[in-house]
């Protein structure tokens, strides 16, 4: 009997993974429009796609972002200046690329701009340290949508979400899992609305890769931020070994997972836009496979006593 359930599971795999191979036609004819390429995955993505053929439009937040891109791409790419918080900013990007597309419709939107600080304990965060994280990572997701998905419907194409692993499980504070929470629940019910229209929806959650949103510094001096303006009695409750414990842990795991690969999840945002049958989800990362997400589908009392044993203690814990 378990021989022929491991018949079957390998039959599946060996047929989803012939599936997958087909490409759509006509790359050139194709737009596919970018957030986020200044650097990271949405940078590396914008070339990658260039070099198969297919039209770039890559939103850049700086200047500089648009001529670095620009130096190293062919006359297909299009850079704009797009500011993903600025509603104004979208509708101006959307409507350039309305008069770029004209009847072909757009192909595929990558909602790929992000950010990751602030993030530490949740009592260490104000509501105001919500709001720019959740304006960039989720409602810029959902604004940019909106403001292409007519373009997205008319070609019958796609949109591709830039979730986390951290969308599906929460091991530290703030803003940025709750944003990725969001990012797949916008994710989930977009992907069903727009079935009928013929629209394949699709959401990229990476494990941990050495991009400028995981740099270790960058990650520790936000944790060396909000400790600075704490209250004298909270920093008493946690303690000074609390935040020495912080950065060691930090430098522990940022080695243990940090992935410097970027072409794992590059690689999967390109089958989600080019694969004649994309998948609904992709877990680039190996962290993100073999041990984020299996440990996303254990009881919660499991999860919570693994991540509790493995954190910093504050000093006035009673755990």
């Amino acid at each position: 009997m378990f021989l022929c359930l491991l018949g079957l599971v390998a039959v599946w795999f060996i047929y989803r993974w012939y599936k997958e191979l087909e490409r759509v036609s006509n790359k050139g004819d194709k737009y596919v429009y970018i957030t986020g390429c200044d650097s990271g995955f949405g940078h590396l993505l914008a070339r990658h796609l260039d070099t198969l053929g297919f039209r770039v439009i890559a939103g850049c937040f700086t200047e500089k972002g648009e001529d670095e891109l620009k130096k190293i791409t062919s006359e297909r790419l299009t850079t704009i200046q797009l500011d993903v918080t600025d509603s104004e900013s979208v509708k101006k990007a959307a409507a350039r690329i309305k008069t770029l597309v004209e009847q072909k419709g757009l192909w595929a939107v990558v909602n790929n701009a992000g950010v990751s600080v602030p993030s530490g304990p949740a009592d260490w965060i104000t509501i105001e340290d919500y709001k720019p994280m959740l304006a960039v990572n989720l409602l810029g997701v959902i604004d940019v949508t909106l403001s292409v998905l007519p373009l997205i419907k008319k070609a019958r194409g796609r949109v591709v979400n830039v979730a986390s692993v951290f969308g599906r499980i929460s091991p530290f504070g703030g803003p940025y899992c709750v944003s990725k929470y969001g990012v797949e629940a916008f994710n989930d019910s977009l992907r069903l609305n727009m079935a009928p229209f013929g629209v394949k929806v699709a959401c990229i959650e990476p494990g941990f890769f050495k991009t400028n949103v995981t740099d270790l510094g960058l990650v520790k001096n936000n944790v060396k931020k909000l400790w600075e303006r704490l209250p004298q009695e909270m920093k008493d409750d946690y303690g000074q070994e609390y935040l020495e414990s912080t950065y060691e842990r930090l430098d522990e795991r940022f080695k243990q997972f940090t992935d410097a690969d970027l072409m794992k999840v590059v690689g999967c945002m390109e089958h989600a836009i080019s694969a004649v049958h994309p998948r609904t989800r992709y877990s680039p990362g190996w962290d993100a496979k073999f041990f984020w997400l299996p440990l996303s589908y254990m009881p919660t009392c499991l999860s919570d006593a693994m991540f509790l044993k493995y954190s910093p203690k504050p000093k006035v814990s009673v755990l």
